[in-house]
């Protein structure tokens, strides 16, 4: 009978899954698809080997359990076999005496409880056939049903050297139905998850772990019951099957690789190594005995976390009790009963392969990663797939995604991080730039209201005062005190009109200006003490620009004033246009005192300023602010007062729109 995946063994509960790629890498046949970020297993590419059942520490994956339907058999009042698989010392350590549990077992309501061990022990007869029959063709050992679906569907080429012959469990269902009767039901307790799907022969399969739930629900222990061995016919050497070698040492051939030229291999790693080895014909072996799992006593079916070796130890102490208690000539006897059952099968390719898409496909997913050489491509296995090239092609399949490559995904997420520390850095300064409007939006109601208020009187004050001096000699006494509040009021009329053209929002006259003749007139407007040298860097290929003339010149003029003032012993202002036609840049870089970290939040606030008594408003940065923001532009500082922190100095920074952005 042809072996196929008839029912879906292995389940993905997705609320579990923590996207770990484990089942993945631990998948012979890569059977998984990351779908939405949830590892969903394929049910046409799982061969039910289970793996990815044993390494998910969530136990997001789980396999089909037949609980229901094997108590259904029970309580239908047929004739139904338990088939014990020979590993059951390896799962059932607390049990000193094995026909405790063979108790326990009937009395879930079996009707005979029977030892695999016998069926691998006749299997082992035929192997022996077979490898001294045709002693040049080599042969792949059949009796590990995950090892089969993965033959068939991903090597289909080397079915032909499948062993034709039926495993264990399926010999034993043959003989139970000659010793018990054709109707007998038989139902198979074993290690192993492929075995649910292997046959039709056998009408159920329960996993160690499954009938320990059934004792536990049925209120069934080693008190409640009596010892009761084995039924007929008896198991012998093939108790040892479940382990590595187990096969050989019962067909009675060496392990020798020099004598018998026969490979050994187990565990998921080293099954495809060897099978692919095999294929490419590097392998020169008349006989692979190939186990999907470490041993069946490694089986997912086995209760988790057992270890391997004193698993062995259980199994060997079993099987040296079991073969010092046979008797020759039962033995002889059953296998001369049993001899005719057949215990042939045939095998057919189904092949499952999907096709490699091409190097141009898969290097376009591979650039999309950032992997541009092979020293791109460091081959973590993170992903679940071996090389990065593999993760590329199932990409491409449609099997994975992108975002499964751990040093991809870390690179995007500190990109991420990038764009997101830009993104606050820009809403702190828009939230900065909104508080600073808003703050000076109310001061200049507030200025605008006083100024006002102030114009009257203060023109009242000036007239008349301006009228006295007039009227009064030079020699009068009083002459001094009223030039004095002449030069007050002329002072006052200063700061109103600061505070008028601070408050008052003027429409911005754009027109096309010479970046270099605006530069140059604002510079004239202002003196330029001997010991102050002044350079101007064009650096922008953009010579014109859409700009205000006279409120700009107002703006470059205060500038280069208080960079003038914050150098009174001399020394260099530099002037720096950059940009193109999105974005305009002025620098204005003084090397002067600068101004202290206390100060620098303070340089837009009306009226607060670092000169002297007399010597300043503090409307003049609020009165740029002003200018700049109607040009849709922005305004930044930065200084160093601190000679031991370095160079000291300011620069501002003016951004202004370019001309695109403008039109």
């Amino acid at each position: 009978m042809a072996h196929s995946i008839r029912r879906q063994l292995v389940f993905t509960v997705k609320d579990k899954c923590r996207v770990c790629f484990t089942c993945l890498r631990e998948c012979p046949a890569k059977a998984i698809k990351i779908i939405n970020g949830q590892a969903e297993v394929i049910h046409e590419r799982c061969i039910g080997c289970g793996n990815c059942v044993k390494v998910c520490s969530q136990n997001a994956k789980v396999y089909l359990k037949v609980i229901d339907e094997v108590m259904q058999i029970l309580q239908s009042g047929e004739k139904v076999a338990a088939c014990l698989a020979p590993s059951f010392p390896a799962e059932f350590t607390e049990f000193e005496d094995h026909r405790l549990l063979v108790g326990m077992i009937r009395a879930l309501g079996f009707s005979y409880v029977t030892e695999v061990a016998f069926g691998a022990d006749m299997i082992a007869r035929e192997y022996r056939k077979v490898l001294k029959k045709d002693h040049n063709n080599p042969i792949i050992s059949s009796d590990c049903p995950a090892i089969v679906y993965f033959i068939e569907h991903y090597h289909p080429d080397l079915v032909p050297f499948l062993a034709p012959i039926v495993s264990p469990m399926v010999a034993m269902s043959r003989i139970v139905r000659k010793q018990y009767g054709k109707n007998c039901k038989t139902v198979f307790i074993g290690p192993c998850i492929a075995k649910k799907a292997e046959s039709d022969e056998v009408d159920e399969v329960l996993t160690f772990r499954e009938l320990r739930e059934m004792f536990e629900t049925n209120g069934i222990n080693q008190e409640s019951v009596q010892p009761a061995d084995f039924d007929p016919p008896y198991g012998g050497k093939g108790a040892i099957f479940p382990i590595s070698g187990g096969l050989l040492q019962t067909t009675k051939l060496s392990a020798n690789l020099y004598e018998d030229d026969i490979l050994l291999a187990e565990g998921r790693v080293n099954i495809r190594d060897a099978i692919k080895e095999f294929e490419e014909g590097l392998v020169q072996a008349k006989h692979l005995e190939l186990l999907c799992c470490e041993g069946c006593i490694m089986g997912a079916g086995m209760s988790p976390n057992g270890k391997k070796y004193a698993r062995r130890n259980y199994l060997s102490r079993y099987v040296n009790q079991k073969i010092s208690r046979l008797q020759p000539d039962v033995v002889k006897k059953q296998e001369e009963t049993f001899s005719k059952v057949n215990y042939l099968q045939t095998f057919e390719p189904k092949d499952r392969r999907i096709s490699a898409p091409s190097w141009e496909d898969a290097g376009k997913v591979l650039q999309s990663m950032g992997k541009f050489s092979a020293r791109d491509m460091l081959n973590c296995g993170a992903c679940g797939y071996d090389t990065c090239v593999e993760h590329a092609i199932a990409i491409v399949q449609g099997l994975a995604e992108n975002e499964m490559c751990l040093p991809f995904a870390i690179e995007k997420l500190h990109n991420y991080i990038k764009e997101l520390n830009i993104s606050n850095e820009k809403l702190a300064t828009a939230q900065q730039a909104l508080q600073q409007s808003e703050k000076l939006a109310s001061l200049g109601q507030l200025s605008a209201g006083i100024a006002h208020e102030l114009n009257n009187p203060l023109g009242v004050i000036t007239m008349y005062s301006n009228i006295l001096m007039d009227e009064t000699g030079p020699e009068n006494p009083f002459r001094s005190d009223l030039e004095l509040i002449v030069e007050q009021a002329d002072r006052c009329k200063k700061i109103v009109g600061g505070l008028l053209n601070f408050a008052r929002k003027n429409k911005v006259n754009f027109a096309d200006v010479d970046l270099k003749i605006l530069l140059d007139h604002s510079l004239n407007a202002v003196i330029i003490p001997s010991n102050v040298e002044v350079v101007i860097d064009m650096k922008t290929n953009m010579p014109v620009a859409r700009l205000d003339f006279d409120q700009m010149t107002q703006v470059f003029a205060n500038l280069m004033k208080n960079a003038i003032d914050a150098m009174p012993r001399g020394g260099k202002l530099k002037i720096t246009v950059e940009g193109d036609r999105d974005e305009l840049n002025f620098y204005f870089t003084d090397n002067g005192y600068g101004i202290s970290k206390e100060d620098m939040g303070k340089v837009f606030t009306p009226f607060f300023t670092t000169k002297g008594l007399g010597k300043g408003t503090g409307l003049g940065l609020p009165i740029i602010y002003g200018i700049v923001k109607m040009h849709k532009g922005n305004v930044t500082v930065t200084s160093n007062a601190d000679p031991a922190a370095g160079p000291t100095g300011t620069t501002f920074r003016i951004t202004l729109p370019g001309m695109e952005r403008v039109q």
